[in-house]
């Protein structure tokens, strides 16, 4: 029940000064996220690598209010892909945007995302790597999906992510599974309206297996992104039986969560790329992983009450 709480409190200004402040937020940032910096993130990347997983980086940010803010971003973006290609990492290692953090949300911003976010796709195709579409909440599907489309057509490695929970998913699914598309799978994690999403988790794991079965059938790449051990065992089942190798796919999971799940499925020869946030805007991104993550939230609840 306290997810959508934490949900509606990543929103808000007031929570945010008050967690901010607190002595032990901190270290449980810095278990979810890279550091602040773009030379933490950097660091990261390399440890990650070097134990044979890849990566996707996520610049934190989004909802931006500004069209300055959202140029913020694409530089940001600009600057670590060149980081990227100088380290010679740009092969392991790819980005993950969020169009609201490049204007979507602003007068005209369906263009202006397009617009913004274009040059970083742009520079990443010269670097030797690509980027996918976070999605958001329900509001941004037609627009994101539209962004991609364009995209696309330039760029027909970029990928996209679908969220089972969605009523719409199966159907998005269907219409990405095409050659040379790239999608990502995973659950959801904004509270949405039961007019537009299952509210069930039984039933959003059903829909997240049937959206599954589309991809992995299809003649796209899926990029599985769930931490359930039951979603990881169906999909290696279905990639058994579609005769799917191992490069036809791969798992998605997020940094700081499930570490030796993520080392085991490298160790058998798939393909991991952990998903690795950084940046000073890490708040939004926090409270998600408390409101998805019981255990979590209980632990800092606990450490919080403890320290004051």
């Amino acid at each position: 029940m306290l997810g959508p709480v934490l949900l509606a409190a990543s929103r808000s200004a007031a929570i945010r000064r008050l967690v901010s402040a607190a002595p032990v937020t901190r270290p449980m940032v810095d278990r979810f996220v890279a550091g602040e910096r773009l030379t933490e993130s950097l660091g990261s990347v390399r440890s990650l690598t070097a134990r044979g997983l890849d990566v996707t980086l996520d610049h934190l940010g989004e909802d931006v209010t500004d069209r300055v803010e959202a140029l913020r971003s694409r530089d940001a973006y600009l600057a670590l892909t060149e980081a990227l290609a100088a380290e010679g990492l740009a092969g392991r290692a790819e980005m993950s945007v969020k169009l609201s953090a490049f204007g979507q949300a602003l007068p005209g911003g369906h263009d202006l995302a397009l617009a913004n976010v274009t040059p970083v796709v742009e520079a990443a195709a010269a670097a030797g790597t690509t980027v996918t579409l976070d999605m958001e909440d329900h509001t941004t599907v037609d627009s994101t999906l539209a962004i991609l489309g364009e995209l696309r057509t330039r760029f027909p490695q970029t990928g996209a992510v679908v969220q089972s929970y969605l009523f719409r998913t199966e159907d998005d699914c269907r219409a990405l599974a095409g050659e040379g598309s790239r999608v990502r799978l995973v659950k959801g994690a904004y509270d949405e309206p039961a007019s537009v999403a299952h509210q069930d988790k039984r039933e959003v794991d059903r829909a997240y297996v049937r959206c599954l079965k589309i991809l992995m059938a299809g003649e796209g790449y899926p990029m599985i992104g769930s931490h359930d051990p039951r979603m990881v065992a169906i999909a290696q089942d279905l990639a058994h039986r579609l005769g799917r190798k191992l490069d036809e796919y791969e798992f998605q999971m997020l940094y700081g969560i499930r570490v030796a799940e993520q080392e085991r499925l490298v160790a058998e020869g798939h393909r991991m790329r952990v998903y690795v946030p950084y940046g000073t805007d890490w708040y939004g991104y926090f409270m998600r992983r408390l409101a998805e993550r019981p255990a979590n939230l209980t632990f800092f609840l606990r450490s919080l009450v403890g320290r004051r």
